[in-house]
């Protein structure tokens, strides 16, 4: 039988030797990254004052050193730590750092062969501004808008905010940076050709990084367009022939184009005004115009019909991302470019198409097909058309500056 004494000492060496032989383990073979979390510093939130907060976490060996970059700068280097367990204060004088957007990144690293590393990172703002100040410019002075036209509104704030939105005729519409970084923010509103004339108010909802609202309201006019009619002849059963192309009907584009509407990106990714996308010669049908056609029955053209020389290219209007390339029995082959925030421009009976895919980025003027007649068209031109938020607008408007 073991004395007491002797079982207590040959205890208490298998738990030292099982200590030391897990450490050792640990240090050789544990690949574990550390759990950690960053307290008081959330995603995209905005501050003022000085953020205090906190990095919290555990590793199964020790957290050997935290390092930490604010704006790529360096706060820490291998700051030393050397704990299983950590709760390590962090502290940002806001003050000392100028308004806008921020990054800071987290790396912590624990104390194994491996060296073991935990990334985090954190987008913040800094608004040291207090009070929110917004009002429209002299851009939006006018007011007035013609039927099918799109209400431009521009808005400038003491400071960059969290967001702008304009509620207009039951809909709400998001004001965008008018270029990187600007207190200048802008929205395109679009009235549909159909709109009826007369006055209507704009409420607007400015949103700081600190969560601070204020509300501007206004008033606009709509005014009334005397549109043309015309009656379209096209020889034969056109639709039903382009069924031996493609199976695609046109309610299949229109679920398309208000899924791109919707899946937009809040960029801006053109500048300026649009081009024309072709060398045109002539506009054969407005923006507009009410049709009649025995095959489609009455409806308004909202596009433009242009012509040029057979066989003519078109190119992109303006800068975006190609998120339709496909045939259709009404349009023919056809291209949809998105450029942001909700704009789509739409290209109709390219002859064929150039050497462009879905999800491509293009520049303004880059090839896109040539001008045919392919889908519902009785001969050649293109059908050029804008649609803001899904809702078609005059192109030639986009091909003018703002203000």
């Amino acid at each position: 039988m073991i004395p007491h004494g002797r079982y207590i000492m040959l205890l208490s060496t298998l738990l030292v030797t099982a200590y030391i032989g897990r450490r050792i383990h640990l240090y050789y073979f544990d690949q574990t990254a550390p759990q950690v979390t960053v307290i008081g510093f959330e995603e995209n939130k905005g501050y003022a004052g000085d953020i205090v907060g906190s990095i919290k976490g555990s590793s199964p060996y020790k957290i050997a050193s935290i390092s930490m970059w604010l704006d790529d700068n360096v706060i820490h280097k291998e700051f030393k730590i050397n704990r299983r367990h950590i709760d390590h204060p962090i502290s940002i004088p806001v003050n000392t750092i100028p308004d806008g957007a921020h990054h800071l990144k987290f790396e912590i690293t624990d104390g194994t062969k491996h060296q073991n590393k935990t990334y985090i990172e954190r987008n913040f703002y800094t608004d040291n501004i207090k009070e929110l100040k917004a009002t429209l410019t002299p851009c939006s002075s006018s007011q007035k808008v013609q039927q099918g036209r799109c209400l431009y509104l521009q808005l400038q704030t003491n400071k960059q905010i969290k967001q702008a939105q304009a509620t207009v005729l039951e809909n709400t519409y998001d004001f965008f940076a008018e270029r990187k970084n600007a207190s200048i923010y802008e929205v395109m509103i679009p009235i549909d050709c159909e709109q009826e004339a007369g006055e209507y108010p704009v409420s607007i909802e400015i949103t700081d990084r600190l969560d601070n609202k204020i509300t501007v309201e206004s008033t606009f006019q709509v005014l009334p367009v005397a549109f043309k009619r015309k009656v379209l002849n096209i020889g034969g059963d056109k639709l039903h022939a382009e069924l031996e192309f493609t199976p695609l009907q046109e309610q299949d584009l229109e679920k398309a184009l208000e899924k791109c509407s919707m899946q937009s990106l809040p960029e801006k990714y053109w500048s300026g005004p649009f081009d024309i996308p072709l060398v045109m010669k002539g506009i054969t049908t407005e923006f507009g115009v009410i049709r009649t056609s025995q095959e489609r029955g009455r409806r308004v053209h909202k596009a433009l019909d242009l012509i040029s020389d057979l066989r003519s290219v078109i190119w992109a209007s303006a800068n975006g991302i190609v998120v339709i390339k496909d045939r259709f029995t009404h349009s023919g082959n056809t291209v949809v470019i998105d450029h942001g925030c909700g704009i789509l421009s739409l290209y109709y009976h390219l002859h064929d198409f150039a050497e462009i895919n879905v999800g491509q980025r293009v520049k303004k003027g880059n090839p896109l097909g040539r001008m045919g007649k392919t889908g519902y068209a009785g001969g050649d031109h293109l059908h050029w058309e804008i649609r803001v938020n899904n809702i078609a607008v005059d192109p030639m408007q986009w091909t003018q500056r703002w203000c």
